[in-house]
């Protein structure tokens, strides 16, 4: 949490039942900010917040000037007819000539519809603008999540970052299409109507700015105790939406425990903050808009006193105080609209400084004259010296890392859980920037690597495949947009998918579901492999990808990762023995350090803890066997 923020996450009150009494084991919303970063976000002013979503406007100026043209419009057709109210009521009354009623009546038909009309065309520009401009920023935002480094995803929940691109956008905006037109209708109407208003009767004109300190105090005190309500509220919305995203993506793990129950509670926890954030909000409000709208009411009630003390004694006409009571009308109708703007403003703020904070996020590696591509094409060298990496000042994952992978080369890294086998080859696509050391491929260092280059020369196949929730056919070409039908069939068959893939009811065109639920664990990877194939970039990074299948799938994947392998430099995290007998190297890690290197049969012959593992692991996994043989250091 920032400094000096602890006021942005009041205590709630709980209810006193029963479920309420057993959400005492969960973490509220209203103090998640301290227990995870998720939640944080860098304070910042109303003037700033609008000033930079301001810029969205830029390129709807036509727009922008059309609709505020129309409001204008609409505005001055609404100071016409309390004059024309005015002519009528007095020539009824004797009090002036008599009237047109005829002209009267049609000029007072004519500002009503003129004024509609073009306030309905505002509605419509404003709408397409309000459109445009909430989809020009969530691009922006979710480019900008695109570009960030992994780091940045590891400290914050995937459920608040969709809230910051939906929600969050959606009130942000609102401060710029909604808050700038009304805001400026508002303030033009409290210059003009004045105006009139002293012109019609000096006297109602002063007693009609009596009310005028109760709104001005009211509106000061909302504003500087709002915001710290509002950005409670957003972070409690965002802690209910990544908790609620986080169990629907583990429902099966929540069934296969019987955890239904608990997760009721933990979610009842979260819906409780954001009902108690909103309800605060809601309370608030219910005191202050009322309070002012009496204030206002109030005005209107010393103008009708004064101004029927005015109209007795002859200085004032009947419809001079009707039309002074419409106008006057019209002069505190604005201030509530301002009234209404602050509470948008404060939302907007609040959701504001969320969207900022992605967007000011600094982005992974950007391009540049000391970056560039790597030399083409590329041969798959790969050499690292002395590498080390820490994930924080206290927590030092891996410590003077050296090696050298030649062309084609098969490295594979065994250890413990814990040893830093995935941090090291996460290094190499710079999923994770080294803090000392150098790393190249070909000779060139990557970290004067653009990221595109780097990365559309490696390939990765992890131990648990992702699919994306589309088609087969969709997640094999993720590996090359452009692929042909002969290629995309090609690599389905070197990855022994194709005959599967094929019984599905819709072939290549098949849902695979989210996450790819619909096909079995052997038939994911397959098809993560055939990705990999049609990518078929030289160096390729493999999380061992037979761990958790049947023998008969084992066989299978273990034949398409012999061609994927096949002419490529590779680094394997390996979890069997038999998969790595046939490597250039085995490296052997434990406590962030490279302990023993070499061939199978020179670890053997070594006599060292690679020899202890492999005489007491034939069948179990190296990792168990590690575990066995000596405790991590």
């Amino acid at each position: 949490m920032v400094a000096g923020d602890d006021d942005a996450n009041p205590t709630v009150k709980r209810p006193t039942t029963k479920t309420a009494k057993a959400k005492s084991t969960s973490v509220p919303a209203a103090r998640a900010e301290q227990e995870d970063p998720t939640f944080t976000a860098k304070s910042r002013g109303t003037a700033e917040i609008i000033r930079r979503v301001a810029r969205y406007l830029q390129p709807y100026w036509l727009i922008s000037v059309t609709t505020m043209g129309c409001a204008l419009l609409s505005l001055a057709f609404s100071f016409v007819y309390p004059h024309l109210i005015q002519s009528v009521i007095d020539g009824v009354s004797g009090k002036s000539p008599a009237a047109n009623f005829s002209r009267l009546s049609a000029g007072l038909i004519g500002s009503f519809l003129l004024r509609d009309l073009f306030n309905g065309l505002r509605i419509r520009l404003n709408n397409a603008l309000e459109q445009n401009v909430i989809f020009d920023m969530r691009r922006d935002v979710y480019a900008r999540l695109q570009r960030l480094p992994v780091n940045y995803f590891d400290q914050r929940a995937s459920g608040d970052l969709m809230t910051r691109v939906i929600e969050d956008v959606n009130s942000v905006e609102r401060i710029l299409i909604d808050g700038i037109e009304q805001g400026t209708l508002a303030v033009l109407a409290l210059i003009i109507v004045p105006v009139i208003l002293f012109r019609k009767s000096v006297l109602l004109g002063f007693v009609t700015l009596i009310p005028l300190p109760l709104l001005a105090g009211g509106a000061l005190w909302y504003t500087l105790t709002a915001h710290r309500r509002y950005r409670a509220q957003r972070q409690a919305a965002s802690a209910m939406n990544a908790l609620l995203m986080d169990n629907l993506q583990g429902v099966r793990q929540v069934k296969s425990f019987g955890q239904e129950a608990h997760e009721d509670v933990r979610f009842a926890a979260r819906a409780q903050d954001l009902r108690a954030g909103t309800l605060g909000i809601m309370r608030i409000w219910a005191v202050y808009s009322p309070a002012m709208s009496f204030a206002a009411s109030l005005g209107l009630g010393l103008i009708l006193w004064v101004g029927g003390r005015e109209v007795l004694a002859g200085k004032l006409s009947p419809g001079q105080l009707v039309s002074f009571l419409i106008y006057a009308g019209l002069f505190y109708d604005p201030i509530r609209q301002l009234h209404g703007l602050n509470q948008l403003l404060q939302a907007a703020r609040a959701a504001g400084e969320r969207v900022f904070d992605i967007l000011d996020s600094p982005l992974e590696r950007a391009g540049g004259e000391s970056h560039r591509p790597l030399p083409s094409p590329v041969r798959g060298e790969v050499v690292y010296t002395d590498v080390a990496f820490d994930y924080a000042a206290e927590k030092t994952v891996l410590r003077g890392i050296s090696l050298h992978a030649r062309p084609g080369e098969m490295i594979a890294l065994v250890g413990p859980t814990g040893a830093g086998k995935s941090t090291l080859v996460n290094l190499l696509p710079a999923f994770y920037e080294a803090t000392a050391g150098t790393i190249t491929i070909d000779g060139q260092p990557v970290n004067e690597t653009t990221l595109e280059s780097l990365r559309q020369n490696i390939s990765v196949v992890s131990q648990e495949a992702f699919l994306f929730n589309g088609t087969v056919r969709e997640n094999i070409v993720y590996g090359k947009l452009d692929a042909t039908e002969e290629e995309l069939f090609a690599a389905a068959r070197a990855a022994n998918c194709h005959e599967f893939i094929t019984r599905l009811p819709e072939g290549y065109d098949s849902r695979v579901g989210e996450r790819g639920v619909k096909l079995s664990v052997g038939e994911k990877q397959r098809v993560s492999i055939a990705r990999a194939l049609l990518k078929d970039a030289p160096i390729l990074i493999l999380d061992e990808a037979t761990a958790s299948v049947d023998t008969g799938t084992e066989r299978l994947i273990q034949e398409a990762l012999d061609r994927l392998l096949r002419n490529r430099t590779s680094f394997v995290i390996a979890h069997r023995l038999s998969t790595i007998r046939q490597a250039d190297q085995i490296l052997v890690l434990r406590g962030g350090r490279i302990i023993e290197r070499g061939t199978h049969e020179e670890l053997l012959a070594g006599q060292g803890l690679y020899h202890q593992l492999a005489r007491i692991q034939n069948t179990t996994f190296i990792e168990e066997g590690f575990e066995k043989l000596t405790p991590i250091s």
